[in-house]
């Protein structure tokens, strides 16, 4: 609900009612300066000055349509959807051609997902309305609509209608965008933004979305060629500069990738995705002092970025520095101590220094957090084997058999655990399990179990299988 308002009246209006709420004097004001007085406030989320403004504007305007309107506004955003609907039924009766009472009755039908209900009703308030601007926002509210509904190409249509109203309603262009993308039309996309730069030449938007499209393609030279029309366009754009970089990072042009990076540290406030590409570009050059500087700027700038306590645990991981790998891994765990992939590397490093225990909890952790992987599975497996807990870690391998059954790294390991416990009947069952499956994995026994290797049965049945492949 927009209005036309005077920018100095509309500053007096916000004084005198901010200042009324001070004092508690109430001061009359035109239903119009409650309107714009609403509007302001539901503008930048101030819901309760709205409410306030909305009660007492109704307090000296009982009969203002729009003002109830507003109110009507205000239970939508509270879902009170019933009250909404029994206001808007009585504003019908008073005004049955006003557009707004439509769109908010489709607020209301799309919040209770009966989003064709709510076109239909939209549909009626396009028919009602008289102004370009009006048609453009309903179109809009009709794209949504069938984006809700999965419908991708309906609502790529009515975005098209908003651009066709305004050709710089770039929300529209984002959502067209993201329809082509979601169809997979990335070379119908291509099309239509090219279409649209013939007309729009200094379009920086497009002209983004341009080379996104090409990078999807992996076509680099002409998404290179689309970000530096952006820059072209607007040599502030923080954007543009971050995906040429990332181009040149797929082009192994690391020196130009950092330059269009710390572009954007001038630019604007230093990002930490600009800090940790920086980074792992100095990394790719084996300049690791400069490397690591930007890692600890990435985690300085954003302590909650995991990419960027993640590279740096990986950093000193390959060069074979685990104790500060893990010095490192032990700080992310303490600021987010639920990321699955800071507990997963917190084991692997524990496992490197052989601290089985900590390793051992690691993996645990990892799969409590619902990391399913085979290999973690197998890991703590093996520890608890090392560890000499073989029920445990045979518990373990069975609850991992449930994600992958039929596994033969999961049967020769329950083989020579169950041999271990000197259960022969269980060893010699998963024994022959693993030999079906995969005959060549039998040196897993040897390798964890060398002792059950050497087992006369053991061997008997191993050259029983070979003989029986040959």
């Amino acid at each position: 609900m927009e209005f036309s308002q005077s920018d100095d009246h509309n500053n007096l209006s916000l004084t005198k009612f901010e200042s009324m709420l001070k004092t508690n004097n109430v001061l009359f004001f035109d239903s119009g300066e409650f309107e714009n007085i609403i509007y302001h406030y539901l503008e930048i989320g101030k819901i309760a000055l709205a409410k306030k403004a909305i009660k007492m504007g109704l307090g000296q305007h009982p009969t203002s349509v729009t003002l109830k309107l507003f109110q009507v506004e205000i239970y939508v955003l509270e879902d009170k959807l019933q009250q909404a609907d029994k206001l808007l039924d009585m504003l019908y009766l008073l005004e049955p051609a006003n557009e707004e009472i439509y769109i908010q009755k489709a607020s209301i039908l799309s919040k209770r997902d009966e989003h064709q209900k709510a076109i239909d009703t939209l549909m009626i308030a396009l028919r009602l309305i008289d102004s370009e601007d009006d048609e453009a926002d309903i179109y809009a509210l009709i794209g949504m609509e069938y984006l809700f509904m999965d419908q991708f190409e309906n609502a790529k249509d009515y975005f098209i209608k908003c651009l066709d109203l305004d050709n710089e309603d770039y929300s529209a262009l984002y959502n067209i965008i993201y329809c082509f993308d979601f169809l997979c039309l990335n070379s119908e996309a291509i099309e239509f933004l090219n279409q649209y730069l013939d007309n729009n030449p200094y379009s920086e938007v497009a002209w983004h979305q341009l080379g996104k499209q090409y990078c999807t393609l992996k076509d680099y030279k002409r998404a290179s060629a689309a970000f530096d029309f952006a820059i072209i366009s607007d040599d502030t754009f923080v954007g543009a500069y971050l995906e040429k970089g990332k181009v040149l990072e797929k082009q192994r042009k690391y020196h130009e990738a950092i330059e269009n990076y710390k572009i954007t540290l001038a630019l604007d406030e230093p990002t930490s995705f600009a800090l940790l590409r920086i980074g792992n570009c100095y990394d790719k050059l084996e300049n690791f002092d400069l490397a690591v500087q930007y890692y600890y700027k990435t985690v300085q700038e954003d302590p909650l970025l995991d990419k960027g306590w993640i590279a740096i645990t990986k950093f000193y991981n390959k060069q074979h520095d685990y104790q500060k790998a893990l010095y490192y891994i032990n700080k992310a765990i303490n600021i987010d101590c639920e990321n699955v992939l800071y507990w997963k590397l917190y084991a692997q490093i524990n496992h490197r220094l052989n601290f089985l225990e900590e390793a051992e909890r690691g993996y645990k952790k990892t799969l409590d957090l619902g990391n399913y992987e085979l290999d973690t599975w197998l890991s703590r497996a093996d520890i608890l084997i090392q560890l000499g807990e073989y029920e445990a870690s045979a518990l373990n391998l069975i609850q991992g058999a449930e994600f992958y059954p039929e596994t033969a790294e999961i049967e020769y390991r329950l083989a020579g655990i169950y041999y271990s416990l000197l259960e022969s009947e269980k060893g010699s069952y998963h024994l022959k399990n693993g030999l079906l499956l995969n005959p060549e994995f039998h040196f897993i026994i040897e390798e964890l179990f060398p002792n059950v290797s050497k087992n006369i049965s053991v061997r008997a049945i191993i050259m029983t299988a070979k003989k029986s492949s040959n």
